[in-house]
């Protein structure tokens, strides 16, 4: 699986970008392409300090990005996959905009935001604590092939499964009827078109919050390396495809 250090294994010092993190989402958790940013050296910090300046403007990005993606249908799970879906709606939408504009990059020759800090606003309201995030190998054999089939749907590079469909698995049984409404809609293409529309509306959004972008001392240069090169797909597939999805789960 794709490296990462668990809220659960940090020490102190990431602990407290965890902790920014989720006071500026609103989330009792931090989302995976955080958790591996902090195994590469220097990445973690960065890429917080990178679009700490913007998060003020995530409620209304977010809002402007769920309404992009209308009309949607409904996978009707039932309240306990709704609740966690909820969670995971908020971090991707916000990561989907904003590790755009990271991936963009402040305006040239930036070294502080260009536009100012962005207006403050009340913090979003904390979300409610899910379960603990269940271990891949920690599951039954059937369970462990429920995820890894629903991963399987998205194509993904190996060792990428979206962490919602784990977090999915304290009910194992809604995995199957999941992957049964999700494959027919990747059969006939409709989460492509889905990503599409979420990836045009994200680009129009990070393309506004560049200018509220810091530009910190980059990490060394083959970890800042490494974190594009998982950047790149999970902004432009991995995130964009769990919009869509988790938003349809989530009704």
């Amino acid at each position: 699986m794709l490296a990462e250090l668990r809220e659960a294994d940090a020490p102190p010092e990431v602990d407290a970008i965890y902790a920014q993190l989720r006071q500026a989402y609103g989330l009792p958790m931090v989302n995976l392409i955080w958790r591996h940013f902090a195994t590469l050296p220097g990445v973690l910090p960065w890429a917080w300090e990178s679009i700490a300046p913007a998060t003020p403007l995530l409620p209304a990005a977010t809002a402007r990005l769920m309404a992009a993606l209308e009309p949607l249908p409904r996978i009707s799970m039932g309240p306990d996959a709704a609740g966690i879906a909820a969670l995971y709606n908020r971090g991707n939408l916000s990561n989907l905009i904003l590790l755009t504009a990271l991936l963009r990059g402040p305006q040239r020759g930036a070294t502080a935001p260009a536009a100012g800090p962005a207006p403050a606003g009340p913090p979003p309201a904390m979300l409610p604590k899910p379960p603990p995030l269940p271990r891949l190998e920690a599951l039954s054999p059937e369970a462990r092939r429920s995820v890894l089939a629903l991963a399987g749907l998205h194509g993904h590079a190996e060792g990428i499964i979206p962490t919602l469909y784990l977090h999915l698995a304290h009910w194992p049984a809604l995995l199957t009827p999941l992957y049964m409404a999700l494959s027919p809609l990747f059969g006939m293409g409709r989460i492509a078109e889905l990503r599409r529309k979420a990836l045009e509306a994200a680009s129009r959004e990070a393309d506004a919050m560049r200018p509220h972008l810091a530009a910190p001392p980059p990490p060394p240069p083959e970890a800042l390396e490494a974190a594009r090169a998982v950047l790149t797909p999970f902004t432009g597939q991995v995130i964009a495809d769990m919009v869509p999805i988790g938003l349809m789960i989530g009704r």
